[in-house]
């Protein structure tokens, strides 16, 4: 195995073969993330190709201040999130749709997924959790996802997300007491 820094090395100097190693060595985590910010396994797919379209562009920017996989999670995070924006902003104009006769407003919702960290036996259940960690704010949501699901220790989260820790511990403190209400009126309602 090719020691991480090397790759990235040879990745600055266009090798092509460099690049293939780190789309196989990255690309499940890009994707696992993507998924449990966007919630749509197509558009996961599609970000985890433009994240690495962006690597292979930029990997000259990556100055190595972090670690490797710090950038590409950040890339990943703001791939993600700049998609739900638009998404958002697609949504805002979905009552016209149906006055101008294009009946699509359906394909604004979030599709049935299975994240790879759920277990098949939690699937009901997973699927509250993700309607409700769709409803948070963007920055709880990346935060949620890159700690809880992905893992990640809250520095890491820190330097992801352009922040400090305190205010990573914060996001998911917010996160969770969101979670909490939206968890409990979803099992109030169906008793």
């Amino acid at each position: 195995m090719v020691p991480e820094q090397a790759l990235i090395e040879q990745l600055k100097r266009g090798d092509e073969a460099a690049f293939k190693l780190i789309v196989e060595q990255w690309k499940d985590m890009v994707y696992n993330t993507s998924l449990g910010i966007v919630q749509n396994e197509t558009e996961a797919e599609d970000i985890t190709q433009d994240v690495f379209i962006r690597v292979f562009e930029s990997i000259s920017s990556f100055k190595g201040e972090s670690k490797f996989s710090t950038w590409l999670y950040r890339i990943a995070v703001t791939k993600s999130l700049e998609l739900l924006r638009s998404k958002k902003r697609k949504k805002r104009f979905a009552f016209l749709q149906p006055l101008l006769g294009n009946e699509t407003a359906d394909s604004l919702q979030p599709a049935d997924f299975q994240h790879p960290g759920v277990a098949l036996d939690n699937k009901e259940r997973s699927v509250q959790l993700f309607k409700a960690i769709d409803k948070l704010p963007d920055n709880q949501k990346a935060a949620f996802i890159l700690h809880k699901l992905e893992g990640i220790s809250y520095k890491e989260v820190s330097e992801i997300l352009g922040t400090t820790v305190p205010a990573v511990e914060s996001l998911m403190n917010r996160a969770k007491n969101n979670l909490r209400k939206h968890l409990e009126e979803f099992y109030r309602s169906n008793r």
